[in-house]
């Protein structure tokens, strides 16, 4: 009668989604100013003013008919036009219009990316801590997820580990950087030492092997911290992009995915990409935001206010006695669990009424993820619902 897979999909939602909900019942019941939720990836700080003004200039100056009429089914080619130029003036690269797919935000590039590379057999590894609907993405694909744990010290992706999952039957593997849920940026000597393994699997196999970059948290990183640009240390790698957390437009899905000349086969790949759009019904991304991309592109909402979240926060915690990996972008934090079940921890937190999401659902136990893309009053009410958690268990700072 129905897809059984997709029953159970929809019958339970994400552990994310979970939480968020129960946020929402229980500030019905006590007052949202009394909950501190932070389960959800939904950026607090505003779009930059280059945003509204773009779409109010739009609506006052371009056809109607046109502004929310169709574009080519792979994107409007003035906004394609736009990402290429400015990745070429910021990272030295010589992309075109045509290496491009305009898509509804990371995920469609991802599921898109998926299912225009897999084959029967084929494997895709993912490294954890990772989000989890990589998982969902990979086997409705068709592919065989395996799942890399990173080095627990460091969060840098084991390499040991890595090389020795790679089999004949990997197609692809995926990164993402800033990672969602802990932060932490690839570093360029990590990205050198995976691009390596890539290179020599790919000539012990005699097959490409393609690395897919999620990067949704490119631009949102502090203190200076540098983003390596994939496609410049290794040839077969595809980008999925979303605009969503940069220009803080979760709700206005907006992205596109990055197949370049240097990928093996890349006119080919691109016909695939486009291929998985049309069967999957990814095809004309939102018009309106496509057409504010060439004034948008590059700009970013107030990363400030996501800097003095995390400060604030990874000093608390620091003095409170917690254990936490100081990220160096995106607007997530992992915290170390006081015990080793995590879900009980975060049950346990909810007594103070902070809503925290356990790791298990991210392939690496032990911890939580605190999305600190609240508003900094928010946090600051929350400290001492924290200390007061670290104090039943009993830590020091």
């Amino acid at each position: 009668m129905f897809s059984e897979k997709m029953y159970e999909l929809g019958a339970k939602s994400s552990v994310i989604r979970e939480i968020f909900e129960y946020g929402k019942k229980r500030a019905a019941e006590i007052g949202k100013e009394n909950i501190f939720d932070f389960s959800i990836g939904n950026p607090s700080v505003p779009a930059p003013a280059v945003v509204n003004e773009t779409i109010k200039e739009l609506i006052d100056t371009m056809d109607s008919t046109v502004l929310h009429g169709y574009t080519s089914a792979i994107g409007d080619e003035g906004a394609r036009k736009a990402i290429a130029d400015y990745l070429n003036e910021t990272y030295g690269t010589a992309f075109k219009p045509n290496n491009f797919y305009l898509t509804c935000g990371a995920a469609a590039s991802l599921t898109i990316t998926f299912n225009a590379l897999c084959e029967k057999g084929d494997e895709v590894i993912l490294f954890a801590p990772l989000f989890p609907e990589y998982i969902v993405f990979a086997e409705k694909a068709g592919f065989k997820p395996v799942v890399v744990m990173c080095d627990e010290n460091t969060l840098q992706i084991d390499l040991d580990a890595f090389e020795k999952a790679i089999t004949a039957n990997t197609k692809a593997v995926v990164v993402n950087s800033p990672n969602n849920p802990s932060g932490v940026v690839l570093s360029e000597e990590t990205v050198l030492k995976m691009t390596a393994i890539l290179n020599r699997k790919q000539q012990e196999y005699g097959k490409p092997i393609f690395l897919i970059s999620d990067e949704p948290y490119r631009e949102l990183v502090y203190d200076g911290v540098t983003v390596p640009y994939l496609t410049k240390y290794y040839d077969n790698t595809i980008v999925c992009y979303s605009f969503s957390k940069s220009l803080s437009l979760p709700g206005d899905r907006i992205g596109y995915i990055l197949v370049p000349d240097e990928v093996c086969e890349s006119g080919k790949i691109y016909k695939a990409v486009c291929g998985a759009g049309r069967s999957l019904g990814y095809v004309c991304a939102p018009s309106l935001l496509q057409f504010i991309i060439p004034k948008c592109v590059g700009k970013t909402s107030d990363v400030s206010v996501y800097k003095k979240n995390r400060d604030l926060l990874v000093n608390a915690f620091t003095e409170y006695g917690f254990q936490v990996a100081k990220p160096d972008g995106a607007f997530y934090l992992f915290l170390k669990s006081p015990e080793k079940d995590a879900g009980a921890f975060c049950e346990r937190a909810k007594k103070y009424e902070l809503l925290l999401v356990p790791s298990d659902s991210f392939c690496f136990p032990g911890y939580v993820r605190v999305a600190y893309c609240v508003s900094t009053e928010m946090i600051e009410k929350a400290l001492p619902s924290f200390q007061k958690l670290a104090e039943e268990y009993g830590l020091k700072g």
